[in-house]
Parts: C-alpha cells; structure tokens; sequence
C-alpha cells in the first residue's frame, strides 16, 4: 500500500475509527493489499472479529445523543491512534519516514475528530437530539466511502478530503462572519 492510501485512510479515523480500520483489514485478508509486517496481522480473523465488534458499538453509540457525547470524549484518544496507525500501516512502502506517516495520520484523524466532537453538540442542541442519528449516518457512508476510495484511487480521495475540508473551513468562517455581525435594534 501506498503512503497516499495509508493517509487516506487516515482522515476518516477521525469520523470513525474502525470503518477505515475494517476496509483495511478486509482489503489484507483478501489479498487486494499487501502489509508489510507487523500490519498485516490486521488481515487476521481475530483482528477483523475485534474490529466489526467495536465498529457495531460505536455505530450503535454515536446514534445516541446522550451516549454520542461520552463515545467522543472516549474517540478523542482512539480516533488519532487510529489515524496513526493507519499512516504507519503504509511504511516500508516509497521513501516516507515512519514518523511522519505516524504523525501525519494521528494530525489527520485528530483534526477531523476534532471538528467533529465540535460540531455533534450544536447538532445534538438545536435539533433536540434528532439531528444526531441523520449527522451520524452520514459521517459513516461518508467514512465509509473515503476509506474505499482510498485504497481504489488514493488521489481522488484525497481530493475529497481537500474539498471537504475546504467546505468545513468555508462554513465556519460563514458561521463566525454572522456571529461577529452586529443586530439592528
């Protein structure tokens, strides 16, 4: 796997962790992939059994506000490690330091996270919790889709991942332009 693939991965850590973390792991077992050790141990049946079991938690818990905002305090560790390992998963491959595939994927996956657990509490209040499950069903397809994209054309989903971040920075910096704007009396 390619380091552009390996930090592909890497962004959507940051919405879930164990989506990009599954599309790796089955990608290995498969074969479509190939790991140099000791990440390929991730295509083992034990690994993938460990992961759908804590991807059906959190998908479960981020549909729940009450639970939603526990699950991203519990994510804010989880979520980075995640992005780094996925970073690191593509070392040995080109000419990258393992330290800045570690570093880059747990700054990835830990800024999307952090605009995330950001973003989940201001849904949660002004749609008295409904927004939650729509919110969180479309982080996952979203996860979902990048992850694949990912490893199929790493430079579309990076492209993805720059326009998606430049529409979040486009939105925030719309939001603040209102808040900062005076009301006539």
């Amino acid at each position: 796997m390619d380091p552009l693939s390996g930090l592909a991965l890497a962004a959507p850590a940051g919405l879930n962790a164990y989506i990009p973390l599954l599309v790796l792991a089955v990608s290995q077992h498969f074969g479509w992939v190939d790991l140099s050790q000791p990440y390929d141990l991730i295509g083992t049946w034990w690994a993938m059994a460990v992961i759908a079991v804590l991807l059906v938690v959190e998908v479960v818990a981020d549909k729940l506000p009450p639970v939603d905002h526990v699950n991203d305090a519990i994510q804010t560790v989880i979520r980075p490690a995640a992005g780094g390992l996925l970073g690191l998963s593509a070392s040995g491959q080109g000419q990258l330091s393992p330290w800045i595939l570690l570093l880059t994927g747990i700054l990835l996956a830990g800024g999307v996270h952090t605009v995330k657990a950001t973003a989940r509490p201001v849904v949660n209040l002004s749609t008295a919790g409904t927004g939650a499950p729509v919110v969180s069903t479309a982080e996952d397809v979203a996860a979902s889709v990048i992850s694949v994209l990912a490893l199929a054309a790493p430079v579309v989903a990076a492209v993805v991942i720059v326009g998606a971040l430049l529409a979040v920075l486009l939105a925030l910096r719309r939001l603040r332009r209102r808040w900062r704007r005076p009301t006539s009396p």
